[in-house]
């Protein structure tokens, strides 16, 4: 059997790409409270993503939903991160700027904790990523157009993603 390097680049990106939303799995968390939502968007679904970034881009006038719709398009998937709101109720907290979880409850407020799980997920995924030296970025673009198309259950307010790529140059390098 002979495999060509493209298919198998591409079932490389796949393999590390499951082997991210691993490591975003069991990174740590506040109190051990699990509120990640992790995707996995390849093909259409990938396809629906970078036009979303572009209408966004055109919409809003904001370039660089518009470069990094380019990236996505020049990226065999991309894994995306996001995190459900919702207090952990640790004491004597109040990162959120509420007094307590009680408060942050009331005003609808983000979980400081929410946002420093999903920052640690995607850094221990992405250092998988680097460890298999499959070029990758975090972009918030990708998660905002994600939130968009409702890929993630509506409890999700903040997402990212990060495209993967197998190729002689990395397309996330000198993006202008």
């Amino acid at each position: 059997m002979i495999t060509k390097s493209n298919v198998a680049e591409k079932n490389a990106a796949r393999q590390v790409a499951e082997l991210m939303v691993a490591a975003a799995r069991t990174a740590p968390k506040g109190c051990g409270i699990d509120r990640l939502e992790l995707l996995i968007v390849e093909g259409e679904a990938k396809d629906k993503l970078a036009m979303e970034m572009r209408a966004i881009c055109d919409d809003k006038k904001i370039d660089f939903f518009g470069r990094d719709a380019g990236n996505v398009d020049n990226s065999h998937l991309v894994v995306l991160f996001g995190t459900r709101k919702g207090p952990i109720d640790c004491p004597n907290c109040g990162y959120c700027g509420y007094e307590n979880c009680a408060g942050n409850r009331a005003n609808d407020g983000f979980c400081a904790f929410n946002t420093g799980d999903l920052g640690i997920a995607i850094g221990s995924a992405v250092s998988i990523a680097a460890n298999h030296r499959i070029d990758n970025r975090v972009l918030f673009s990708a998660g905002k157009a994600a939130l968009n198309l409702g890929y993630f259950s509506e409890h999700v307010k903040i997402a990212y993603g990060v495209p993967l790529s197998v190729s002689g140059k990395s397309p996330y390098f000198d993006r202008g």
